[in-house]
């Protein structure tokens, strides 16, 4: 069963922080570079980080340095670890494989809404 349950989103103050977690199916999961991408009301999706399979890491340039991916290989789990929160960063948050599609499945998605 393809599955991608995406949770931990919520509304944060400015410089405050929200560790998101992905669950994914293994059909999904095992072997894949996976990837966050948000989307913003209005905004095309966009990657936010990735990791390979073996755990090395990249990172769009607006959240270098505040937010830092990870993986539990043995959970089929993504996180995405967010500091310094901007109220630029409020999206709908997403998981899936690198260079996934809208042609692809997706999850629901997680709302983070960054505002004091």
């Amino acid at each position: 069963q393809v599955q991608l349950v995406e949770s931990g989103g919520g509304l944060v103050q400015p410089g405050g922080s929200l560790r998101l977690s992905c669950a994914a199916s293994t059909i999904i999961f095992r072997l894949s570079n996976m990837a966050w991408y948000r989307q913003a009301p209005g905004k095309e999706r966009d990657l936010v980080a990735g990791i390979t399979s073996d755990g090395r890491t990249n990172y769009a340039g607006s959240v270098k340095g505040r937010f830092t991916i990870s993986r539990d290989n043995a959970k089929n789990t993504v996180y995405l670890q967010m500091n310094s929160l901007k109220p630029e960063d409020t999206a709908v948050y997403y998981c899936n494989r690198v260079r996934a599609t809208k042609y692809d499945y997706w999850g629901q998605g997680t709302q983070v809404t960054v505002s004091s």
